[in-house]
C-alpha cells in the first residue's frame, strides 16, 4: 500500500520553506535545501508532499536512513551474481535510485559526516563515481538533496553547511488562529485523506505546471551586469567565505525570475531569495538588519522588494573584530578590562552579572608559550597540556598505527582474487578494521567578568592556543564553548583543528556571571548527539575557569577525560577550582602566573 502524503499546497504557513523547495525544483543545480527548525514545524510533511508537486520526471523520492552505510549509498559488489555466476558486477545503491528525483535525509546533522560529504559531492557533480571492492564504475545521479535538522540535536559541520545551496530557519511560534487552522486541516486529512487530497488537486496541478513552465523559461532568463555587481556587493557586505554564495545567489535569482515569468532578473528577485542564500553563510557580526550597506541599482520599473520580512534574523554578535584590539604595553595603566575584573571581586561571583562584555586579546605570555625552559613549574604545565591529547598509557589516540585487525565483514573482491578462479573460494578474506580513534577536543572557557582580572582571560586564551596546536598536529577535531555574561556561546563548532585561531580567540569577550551548570548540561547533550553522529568518538575536555563559582556540579560529569585548568592568579586561592575538579572527577592543573 503506497503512502498518502499531506498535500504540499494545503500546508499552512512556512512560505519561505515552500519557496526554497520550488526554486530547487526549477533549478536542481542550486545545490539542495537545508531546513533547520525545532519539532512540529512541518519539516517532514512539506518534504514528503514536495515530491507530489514535481514534474513527472522528478518524482523519485528516496529516504536515506541514518543507519545507511557507504555501500548502501553509492553501491557495491553484486554478491548474488558473485555466488550464482561467479561474476564481478556493480549493484546500484540509493544514489542510482534517486536519479531524477529527491534524496531526503531527516536529521541530516546526525548522519555520518563522510556520507553527507558523498551526498554533496554527487549532488554538485551529477555523477556518482565508484572505486571500491575492485569495481570502477560511474553513473548519472542528478537529484535534489533535501535535509532537515533540529538544532537542539547537534550542529552540521561548517564545511558541509556551506555546501547546501539554500537554507531555511523555521520558527515554532504560531498565533492562536494559526494553531487552530493547522489542527483543523490535519483533522480533515486524517478523517478522509482521499477527499482532502481531491480538494487540493487543482492547486497541486497548477503549481506543478508553474514549475514545468519555469523550467522551460529558465534557460532564457538573463541578468544585467549591474545586478550581478549588486549580488557581489551583498555577499561582500555579508563577509561570506569564498564565492559559493555569489554563484548560488545568481542561480537562485534566475530560478525566481523564471518562476515569476520574467525574462530578466530584477532586484525583487534578488532580494526575495537573499535570506535563503545568506542565512547559513553570513559570518559573525553580520545580521539582516545591517543590510543594505550599499543601495540597490536603480531600475526603470521601480519595483520594490517584498514587503514581508524574512521569518528569521540572526542576533548581532557581541564580539568586536580583532583588528580593534592592540596589546597594552607593560608600562601602560590598568586596562578597562582589568579594572572591570577587579570590580567583579567585590560582588558574589555566583551571581549572573549584567556588566557589558569587554575584550581582552591574547598577548605574548611566556607562562604558556613553547618551548619553556626557564621555569620548571611552567614547563610541567606545558608538558601536561601537550599530553592532554594522549590516553592514560601515553599511546597517541587517533594516529594511524598499523594494525592487522579485521572486521566481521567479508571482503569479497579480495576473496575472489585470492581464490584464483577456484569455486567455491578456498577461504574468506575480511575487511580490515579502521585504525585509530577519532578525538574531539572540547574546550570550555570561562568568560565571566572575574576572569578579566590580572589578564587571566588572556592567559587562558594562550593555553587554548597550545591545545589547538597539539590537536592540529594530530589532525584531530576541536570545538570551543564560552560561558559567561548570561550565555553559553558556541565560539567554534566542531571541525578539524585549524592551524591559526588567534583571530578567533582575540574576538572572545567576557563579562557577567558564570553559568557553569547550564554550560555543563548543554555540553553533556552535545556529547551525546556527537556520539550518535560519529560512533567511537572520544572526548578530551578542557575546562578553563578561575573557580569563582558557588554552584555544585558533581551531578554533571562529562564524557571522556577532563582537565580543569585553574586560571586564578592568586597565591591564596579564593576560587573553588580544585573542589570543582574533584566534583567532576577530573585532572586539576594550575595555570602559572
Amino acid at each position: 500500500m503506497s503512502r498518502v502524503n499531506f498535500p504540499f499546497t494545503a500546508v499552512s504557513g512556512q512560505s519561505l520553506f515552500k519557496t526554497a523547495l520550488i526554486l530547487a525544483a526549477i533549478n536542481p543545480g542550486i545545490g539542495g535545501v537545508l531546513v533547520n527548525g525545532p519539532r512540529g514545524t512541518a519539516k517532514s510533511t512539506l518534504a514528503r508532499g514536495f515530491a507530489d508537486i514535481l514534474p513527472n520526471e522528478l518524482q523519485n523520492f528516496v529516504t536515506l536512513p541514518l543507519s545507511a552505510t557507504e555501500e548502501m549509498l553509492v553501491g557495491t559488489l553484486d554478491l548474488q551474481l558473485v555466488l550464482s555466476e561467479q561474476k564481478v558486477n556493480f549493484k546500484p545503491g540509493i544514489l542510482a535510485k534517486a536519479h531524477q528525483g529527491i534524496v531526503y535525509v531527516d536529521e541530516v546533522n546526525l548522519l555520518a559526516d563522510s556520507l553527507v560529504d558523498l551526498l554533496l559531492d554527487v549532488s554538485a557533480s551529477g555523477i556518482n563515481y565508484i572505486e571500491r571492492d575492485g569495481i570502477s564504475h560511474q553513473h548519472e545521479s542528478r537529484f535534489i538533496l533535501l535535509g532537515t535538522m533540529n538544532p537542539e540535536e547537534g550542529e552540521l559541520r561548517a564545511q558541509l553547511l556551506d555546501r547546501f545551496g539554500l537554507s531555511v530557519e523555521l520558527s515554532a511560534q504560531y498565533s492562536i488562529n494559526e494553531r487552530v487552522e493547522i489542527v483543523c486541516l490535519r483533522e480533515a486529512f486524517d478523517q478522509d485523506p482521499n477527499a482532502f487530497i481531491a480538494k487540493y488537486a487543482d492547486q497541486q496541478q497548477q503549481l506543478q505546471q508553474d514549475i514545468t513552465n519555469a523550467q522551460a523559461l529558465l534557460g532564457q532568463v538573463s541578468c544585467p551586469l549591474a545586478l550581478r555587481q549588486f549580488i557581489a556587493q551583498r555577499c561582500h557586505d555579508a563577509n561570506v567565505d569564498g564565492l559559493r554564495a555569489d554563484i548560488v545567489w545568481f542561480k537562485t535569482a534566475l530560478a525566481h525570475a523564471a518562476w515569476q515569468g520574467h525574462a530578466e532578473v530584477t532586484k525583487v528577485d534578488i532580494l526575495a531569495v537573499e535570506e535563503l542564500v545568506l542565512n547559513h553563510r553570513r559570518n559573525a557580526g553580520q545580521s539582516p538588519s545591517q543590510y543594505p550597506q550599499s543601495p540597490p541599482p536603480a531600475e526603470n520599473n521601480q519595483q520594490q522588494p517584498p514587503s514581508t520580512p524574512p521569518p528569521f534574523s540572526r542576533p548581532e554578535s557581541t564580539y568586536p573584530q580583532a583588528s580593534q584590539f592592540s596589546p597594552p604595553s607593560a608600562s601602560a595603566e590598568p586596562s578597562s578590562s582589568e579594572q572591570a575584573g577587579s570590580n567583579m571581586q567585590q560582588s558574589d561571583s555566583s551571581e549572573w552579572g549584567s556588566m557589558p562584555a569587554i575584550s581582552q586579546p591574547m598577548t605574548n605570555i611566556l607562562a604558556v608559550e613553547l618551548p619553556i625552559k626557564q621555569q620548571d613549574a611552567k614547563k610541567k604545565l606545558t608538558d601536561k597540556l601537550a599530553l592532554a591529547s594522549k590516553n592514560n598509557n601515553g599511546a597517541v589516540l587517533g594516529g594511524q598505527k598499523a594494525s592487522q585487525n579485521t572486521t566481521a565483514s567479508p571482503d569479497w573482491f579480495a576473496t575472489l582474487v585470492a581464490s584464483l578462479g577456484r569455486w567455491p573460494p578456498a577461504g574468506l578474506r575480511f575487511k580490515k578494521a579502521k585504525t585509530g580513534q577519532p578525538i574531539l577536543h572540547v574546550i570550555l572557557l570561562d568568560t565571566s567578568g572575574s576572569t578579566l582580572k590580572k589578564r587571566q582571560l588572556s592567559r587562558a586564551k594562550a593555553a587554548i592556543m597550545h591545545i589547538a596546536e597539539q590537536a592540529y598536529k594530530q589532525r584531530e577535531l576541536l570545538c570551543i564553548f564560552g560561558f559567561g555574561n548570561d550565555a553559553i556561546e558556541a565560539v567554534m563548532p566542531k571541525q578539524k583543528a585549524p592551524k591559526y585561531i588567534q583571530h578567533l580567540l582575540d574576538s572572545i569577550t567576557a563579562g557577567g556571571g558564570t553559568p557553569i551548570r547550564e554550560m555543563l548540561t548543554q555540553v553533556r547533550a552535545y556529547q551525546a548527539n556527537s556520539q550518535k553522529q560519529q560512533g567511537g568518538l572520544a572526548f578530551r575536555n578542557y575546562l578553563l575557569t578561575d573557580g569563582r563559582i558557588s554552584q555544585d556540579v558533581d551531578d554533571l560529569k562529562l564524557t571522556g577525560h577532563t582537565v580543569l585548568i585553574d586560571t586564578e592568579d592568586s597565591a591564596i586561592k579564593r576560587g573553588r577550582g580544585a573542589e570543582i575538579a574533584q566534583q567532576l572527577d577530573c585532572e586539576y592543573l594550575v595555570l602559572p602566573t
